[in-house]
């Protein structure tokens, strides 16, 4: 019985206490003892509490007078009671230190309800934070509470260190997710959204994820998550398998195809990633879906120009089928719900009507733009570079060539000079260092209309990987400032920490894969149907978002309102979502003149190289 832990010390040493009190109460009272002067304890109740005071309080026998039978026997019930009551006192402090010690491991049960659980640990963690204290600014005290096999100390010490939670609670728990004992822990039965970290030290990252949702699966059995469970694939070839696993409540995130979708998109178009950027994080403008129904019978080319301070980009149907820039005949029906452009979503809660009338006049016809055949040049090679080739080719036009140039040491690029025929591309391979400069000067970079740099992350760490970048990033700004009008230069970096550093070698667009996963993380794990639409922007299928010129939209040194942009982007069947300055374009400080979701009355003046955020087919 003493071998089970406190409680039952506790409940010995209390009954040894209650015998104590009652043989001693049977004995004064069949005996008749008393202290001299009176007993103020009649009765057998009495007697049984005058005993208790000696046996709890050493001080009470001062006062005792009477027989030295009486006094004896006092002595013996105070002696006994000090052992025992000493013993009591050395369980429950030895129990509370063994109780503290436990919730400094993170092995208690988390009492929070309607919580967002994060299972796992690494740098993506502090992004999400950061993320989620932002977009739940006005909750009463939102929590996250994190599991991981990381020590607790450790992870309560890097928080404090890393990251300011703002207004967000962080709970952290010492257990291995993949362990449904210490999934428990974490209450996942109770959490609003789970977000699950692949392990970077995991040989195979996605057989661990794949684990952990089994794991949830199991402890939940059937209950559905509020907002679902969101995790990253690596491998699409796993994403099956993961997707039973999750019995339909997994939300997954192919992190290789959109890290690859992302770059091709930037690559074509200088600018892109500060506009992707903007809607990936809370800090700004993000998507958000609201209930439609007071529109209901309103055609999608008036929605447009309906809402003064949200820009629509679809509509979400009763069967949760999302349409990102539908024709705009599309009637919004009762049940659907609109896919829009907003601040926040109490902004697009109120769903305030523009009296904001375009200026038709400033208005120009579309004119067919020509698309002829490009030269991309990829510099080095990872898993995601397959992926980054044909998504390419979805875009390029026929005739176009692909130049990939890997250091056969660093992955596994495929043979040198070997070629590959896509669709409308050649492809070239051959092998080299990217950060050699003879190499870079061989690949007739004057003929290039984009550059490509991919982190070596396969084989090297972050910190390495990204040094090797950025001297490459050198070598490419030094050639193309010799050449006009040069080629635009699109890199991949690891640790967002190496964007600054990217800056000074004056890249177009710095894509940071680590931080953008985590990005997608914070916002799906708010809204599960936003995974749908992030991965209709990326991908080549349907609308994706494009900066066109605005000069091809409206008169150039000209004043118009938001209002004639977003009209003039409707009648080419497109949907306005920004605009960017070109005299801003190189300033970090004003978001590199990139204005996302301005009212439908904000004037801007026309200038040539200024450009229009829209979503568009092509």
């Amino acid at each position: 019985m003493m071998s089970r832990g406190t409680p039952a010390l506790i409940f010995w040493l209390a009954a040894a206490t209650l015998a104590l009190i009652v043989m001693f109460t049977i004995v004064f009272v069949i005996f008749g003892l008393a202290p001299e002067g009176g007993d103020p304890h009649r009765g057998v109740v009495g007697r049984a509490y005058y005993t208790l005071l000696h046996a709890l309080d050493p001080g009470t026998i001062a006062g005792d007078d009477g027989s030295w039978i009486f006094l004896l026997l006092m002595f013996l019930v105070t002696l006994v009671g000090l052992l025992i009551f000493s013993a009591l006192i050395g369980v429950l402090s030895t129990g509370l230190d063994t109780r503290l010690q436990d919730l400094r491991k993170g092995r208690s049960l988390v009492l929070e309800e309607g919580h967002t659980l994060i299972l796992g640990w690494g740098k993506p963690v502090f992004t999400i934070l950061s993320e989620l204290d932002i977009a739940c600014e006005g909750e009463e005290d939102p929590v996250v509470v994190i599991l991981s096999a990381t020590d607790k100390v450790v992870m309560d010490d890097t928080l404090r260190e890393r990251s300011d939670p703002g207004n967000l609670r962080v709970v952290t728990r010492h257990g291995s997710p993949i362990d449904v004992d210490d999934l428990i822990l974490a209450r996942p039965e109770m959490a609003s959204a789970t977000i699950i970290l692949a392990p970077l030290e995991e040989e195979e990252p996605d057989a661990y994820v794949i684990k952990v949702i089994l794991a949830l699966t199991q402890l939940l059995q059937g209950r559905e998550v509020e907002r679902g469970i969101v995790a990253e694939i690596s491998d699409p070839a796993n994403l099956s398998p993961a997707r039973l696993a999750g019995a339909g409540q997994a939300v997954l995130l192919d992190g290789r195809e959109t890290i690859a979708k992302l770059l091709v998109q930037a690559a074509r178009q200088s600018g892109i990633s500060v506009a992707v950027q903007e809607l990936l994080d809370f800090d700004g403008h993000e998507i958000y879906i609201e209930d439609a129904s007071a529109f209901a019978g309103i055609d999608f080319g008036t929605m447009l120009l309906k809402l003064e301070d949200c820009s629509v980009i679809g509509l979400l149907g009763p069967g949760d089928e999302v349409e990102l820039n539908p024709a705009g005949s599309r009637v919004v029906g009762a049940g659907d719900r609109l896919i829009a452009v907003a601040e926040d979503d109490t902004v697009l809660a109120l769903l305030r009507e523009s009296g904001t009338v375009p200026d038709f006049e400033q208005i120009l016809a579309a004119d067919d733009l020509p698309h002829p055949p490009e030269r991309v040049v990829i510099l080095g090679w990872n898993k995601g570079a397959q992926s980054v080739i044909t998504h390419f080719d979805a875009f390029l036009a026929p005739g176009s060539e692909i130049h990939v140039v890997a250091d056969p040491e660093l992955g596994r690029p495929p043979e040198k000079g070997r070629h590959q025929r896509l669709a409308n591309t050649d492809v070239v391979f051959r092998h080299g260092s990217t950060a050699d400069r003879s190499t870079l000067e061989d690949l007739e970079l004057e003929r290039a209309d984009h550059v490509m740099v991919l982190a070596c992350s396969d084989d090297l760490d972050a910190q390495r990987a990204d040094a090797r970048t950025l001297v490459t990033l050198l070598h490419l700004r030094e050639i193309n400032e010799r050449l006009d009008p040069g080629f635009s230069i699109v890199t991949e970096m690891v640790d967002e920490r190496s964007r600054r550093l990217a800056e000074v070698a004056e890249v177009d667009d710095v894509i940071v894969s680590e931080n953008v996963i985590s990005l997608l993380f914070s916002q799906i794990s708010q809204n599960h149907h936003l995974a749908e639409v992030f991965t209709q922007l990326f991908s080549p299928e349907g609308s994706e978002i494009y900066l066109r010129p605005a000069s091809t939209y409206v008169a150039v040194n000209g004043r118009v309102n938001f209002a004639t942009l977003v009209e003039a982007a409707r009648r080419r069947g497109e949907c306005a979502i920004g605009y960017r300055t070109s005299a801003e374009a190189k300033n970090p400080d004003s978001a590199f003149g990139m204005t996302m979701n301005p009212p439908k009355s904000a004037q801007f003046r026309i200038s040539p190289g200024d450009s229009l955020v829209v979503l568009a087919e092509d």
